[in-house]
């Protein structure tokens, strides 16, 4: 999938959005005037969503402290500029616990936009709660900041109301993993998935890149998302003999595997699996450091350190300055997507006309190539997806005290030589 400003796709995509961002500015029965024809609001009001409890709690409010650490950070500088009045007005974060149901969260979207009324809406986390948010943003013509949501069927072309902020689109993320597999040349590959859009895009795209090295798995299963049960699983895999099982699900996936894992006295020459990478300190406490020494998982930040950044904080400055503004509040991927998303917000209202959600849309689009943040450079398909922000392959190794996490592929990005197969 490219990205880049020269494709058909994308310039096609680009010049509709300009029109109808062009025509919103001149309209006045958009509601949106230019800048100076219209008295500026009070506040730009945010909505969004997060899960209190849950299944998708542990990954949610993490990402809801990173939004409302870039939202305390910006009002304490007076506001976020907005382009389309020429001042800074202060931002107000409205937001729900949908509990992580998807109907809960359905009929809260809806009341954000329509009882409300708010300037931006932004998802909630992950490609299932962010799903039912897709139709509804669209219906009424809102622009729908994606979060963590990365699933390859949620974007479309055709439907210029959605954008991913914080996340590549998990149809990518696979591809140094699969190059890794290839160069250590590991033939017998053992997948298995959770039946969603985040990870079954990752699993098709795991055998594809596979099947053009010339391996194909011996195993390529789908299991609910629910399960937290995989013993049975576990042995009917072992069976195949692999070289390599590839796990792919969410946190509360991988912890029941490793647990699984552990019990059952099994042992594969290489494991990886997704949320150590993103959730380590969830990991290392409820699956354990020896049930993750030697295995592999993606490095993404805060494990990768992007610090050269055009706008918001760095790296090494967000890991100093959240705990000021966010006492106690868990720091992982998940709480950097977070400010991510306010950093993409940001620049979007500094740089449109005005705040119709085609302008704004069009604005996200001019900053793509142009961008880079705390996640790295930001790049969007003519869908919106996200196609920039890369990951790594990291492996944890034992230590006196535990286990440490470090990026082992590719080389130019390795701080440790990869162990396999596993001692």
């Amino acid at each position: 999938m490219s990205a880049g400003r020269g494709s058909r796709p994308l310039a096609a995509v680009a010049a509709v959005l300009g029109a109808w961002a062009a025509a919103a500015v001149l309209t006045a029965g958009s509601g949106v005037w230019a800048a100076g024809t219209q008295v500026a609001p009070k506040e730009i009001v945010i909505g969004t969503l997060y899960a209190g409890s849950g299944s998708f709690a542990n990954s949610s409010m993490p990402e809801y402290a990173g939004l409302t650490f870039w939202v305390k950070t910006v009002d304490a500088s007076g506001g976020v500029y907005v382009k389309a009045y020429g001042k800074k007005i202060p931002v107000v974060l409205k937001s729900y616990d949908d509990q992580s149901s998807t109907s809960t969260a359905t009929t809260l979207y809806g009341q954000l936009i329509t009882s409300d009324h708010v300037n931006i809406l932004v998802a909630d986390f992950g490609s299932v709660l962010t799903s039912v948010a897709i139709p509804i943003a669209a219906e009424h013509h809102m622009l729908l900041f994606d979060q963590t949501a990365s699933g390859i069927s949620l974007f479309s072309p055709k439907n210029p109301y959605m954008v991913d902020t914080s996340i590549r689109t998990s149809a990518l993320w696979p591809t140094p993993l699969a190059q890794f597999l290839l160069s250590r040349h590991v033939r017998r590959v053992a997948v298995v998935y959770a039946a969603n859009d985040f990870d079954q895009s990752q699993a098709q795209t795991l055998v594809r890149l596979l099947a053009a090295g010339g391996v194909h798995p011996v195993a390529d299963t789908s299991v609910p998302t629910t399960t937290t049960d995989y013993a049975t699983l576990l042995h009917t895999l072992a069976a195949q003999n692999p070289q390599a099982v590839i796990e792919f699900g969410y946190d509360n996936n991988d912890i029941a595997w490793f647990q699984n894992l552990s019990q059952s006295g099994l042992k594969f020459p290489l494991v990886f699996t997704i949320y150590p990478g993103l959730e380590t300190a969830l990991l290392l406490k409820d699956a354990g450091p020896a049930a993750l020494a030697y295995t592999y998982t993606y490095a993404a930040p805060p494990l990768v350190a992007y610090n050269k950044v055009t706008v918001g904080l760095g790296v090494s400055a967000f890991l100093k300055e959240f705990p000021k503004v966010m006492p106690g509040g868990t720091l992982n991927f998940q709480t950097i997507a977070g400010y991510n998303t306010g950093l993409v917000i940001q620049e979007a209202l500094a740089t449109s006309p005005s705040l119709d959600q085609l302008a704004l849309r069009h604005a996200v689009q001019a900053l793509s190539g142009h961008m880079t943040t705390l996640e790295g450079p930001f790049q969007i398909n003519a869908a919106g997806a996200q196609v920039g922000e890369p990951m790594y392959i990291a492996q944890f190794f034992p230590t006196a005290h535990g286990v440490r996490l470090l990026p082992v592929y590719p080389a130019d990005h390795a701080q440790h030589a990869p162990v396999y197969p596993a001692p």
